[in-house]
């Protein structure tokens, strides 16, 4: 089976205090598809200008991702977002964005993509996420990512894209903002009432909480000594988790896989931070993330041994 994200792809100019790149590749639908490469079969579809790059389509080939359905736009320019960060990686202050190609997106699907069994709508406009989910009537599992531009500017139209969906992911203080709610479970419980049956909240370095009707997880984030640069974190993580789904598709969706996929896209997630932009999910190996994931699992589990309490 097959997975069909859409969504940006793009140039990112990124600052840390651990160092800088000038134009690299990022974009929602990219940091995606190379982690959910691991798991099935992706087919990305999203604009590029001409300036655009062969070398950079190649990161996604040598993963055997299919970017037949990546429409490049004669005369156009590329996506492009340049942020800087400081000694808190969980906040980044946004120095420019040019939509160029990105602007006028009308998503193009091929009957490729439209066959698949479960589909990523990354962070666009909220009726395009609709127009595409309609396009894969009996995908399996649709999964919906967005931003708080979008609670500012089109609510009524992400409420009803999100609707239409199997699984919401997005930022826990986004989370807070869509629904009105003061907390993260009181939030997620209301986006199950609109639909959904599976919340994730990300939470940056904090790690990641799943809120189902009848479960409640939560994982944090994979301890680790260098972290260069957050971006496509995210969306790492959202492809580990709906990857990771998609290679059960005979399996009922239940606590147990979210759990294990939970496990999955954090382990991917840490790999992305350790250094900038796709490098180090580009030439990771598939036992490195299973060595990891086995090692999330050792450091979240405990024993309990139950003893006489004082009153």
């Amino acid at each position: 089976m097959s997975i069909t994200v859409v969504g940006s792809i793009a140039y990112d100019a990124v600052k840390t205090p651990f160092g800088e790149r000038e134009r690299m590749l990022g974009g929602a639908a990219v940091h995606f598809a190379l982690a959910a490469s691991f798991f099935e079969q992706v087919r990305v579809v999203g604009p590029v200008g001409d300036d655009f790059g062969e070398a950079e389509l190649d990161v996604l080939r040598g993963h055997a991702v299919d970017v037949s359905d990546v429409e490049r736009v004669p005369g156009g320019k590329t996506f492009f977002w340049r942020g800087e960060y400081g000694w808190d990686l969980n906040s980044r202050e946004t120095l420019d964005t040019q939509l160029g190609v990105f602007e006028g997106f009308a998503p193009k699907l091929s009957s490729d993509s439209r066959a698949s069994d479960v589909l990523f709508l990354a962070n666009i406009q909220p009726d395009l996420q609709c127009e595409v989910r309609s396009q894969l009537p009996s995908a399996r599992f649709v999964a919906l990512d967005s931003m708080n531009l979008w609670i500012d500017i089109a609510k009524e139209s992400l409420i009803s894209a999100i609707s239409s969906v199997d699984c919401l992911i997005l930022n826990d203080a986004e989370l807070r903002q869509l629904t009105e709610q003061p907390n993260l479970v009181r939030a997620a419980r209301k986006v199950l009432e609109w639909g959904p049956s599976v919340v994730v909240a990300k939470q940056g370095e904090y790690g990641a909480t799943l809120v189902t009707k009848d479960d409640f997880f939560s994982l944090p984030a994979f301890p680790l000594e260098d972290v260069h640069d957050p971006t496509g974190a995210g969306d790492t993580f959202a492809g580990g988790f709906v990857g990771y789904i998609a290679a059960h598709p005979g399996e009922e969706l239940s606590s147990d896989l979210l759990r294990r996929a939970m496990a999955y896209g954090t382990a991917l997630a840490s790999f992305n931070v350790e250094e900038f932009g796709t490098e180090r999910v580009a030439r990771l190996t598939a036992a490195e993330i299973g060595e990891r994931v086995a090692e999330l699992g050792r450091i979240t589990q405990f024993t309990d041994a139950p003893l006489a309490l004082r009153d």
